[in-house]
């Protein structure tokens, strides 16, 4: 149903392009928005433009940053030898709510998909094998998502890496087929990690 009001429409239909958010829910976030007071509205709209703005990202692992750098790339204690690779910056979150894994990061920002025209260059492969070229990192641990587009990033990655002598694993299978990294538990990731088997 379309509002006669073109503001509030505007507004639901903003809500409603993000992904995973329906009509029902896009019009309780506009109604929210509505009642908020001038000053609150201002600072919502405020938070909106600061993150865009000052969020970019990471130069090692293009993970989310508000510098060059990253926290978890900023980090004296993580785990240099073992980088695990991530489709999105929400499944970097995930992994971190498990408190398992304390190695590196890398995320590509997609995975390959060719009816979607995503290829090898569209997402962050070229710069995962430039981290690669000193010789510290002896594991790569494949946590692209278990669809059909993640599993093909998943092995087209793990032929690149092959000559280069590191060891290339794969997350197991305590993550749902057909689900994101960002919705699993953190005992299903823990155990996904714990028994991630090789490609």
């Amino acid at each position: 149903m379309s509002y006669n009001l073109a503001p509030l429409q505007n507004l639901i239909d903003q809500f409603e392009r993000m992904q995973g958010i329906g009509h029902k829910t896009a019009q309780r976030m506009a109604f929210y928005v509505l009642g908020l007071s001038d000053s609150e509205a201002e600072q919502f709209a405020n938070a909106i433009m600061d993150a865009h703005t000052k969020i970019k990202q990471c130069k090692v692992c293009c993970d989310l940053a508000d510098g060059d750098l990253c926290p978890i790339c900023k980090a004296d204690n993580r785990d240099k030898s073992v980088i695990c690779v991530v489709e999105d910056p929400r499944d970097v979150a995930a992994i971190e709510r498990t408190h398992e894994y304390k190695g590196l990061y890398h995320v590509l920002h997609g995975a390959i998909s060719p009816m979607d025209n995503i290829g090898p260059d569209q997402i962050r492969i070229k710069e995962l094998i430039a981290r690669l070229s000193d010789g510290e990192v002896e594991e790569v641990i494949m946590a692209t998502n278990p669809t059909v587009e993640g599993e093909a990033t998943a092995m087209y990655i793990s032929r690149l890496l092959k000559p280069m002598g590191i060891t290339v694993s794969r997350l197991a299978y305590g993550v749902p087929v057909g689900a994101d990294l960002e919705y699993a538990d953190e005992v299903t990731l823990s155990r996904a990690l714990d028994g991630r088997s090789l490609l």
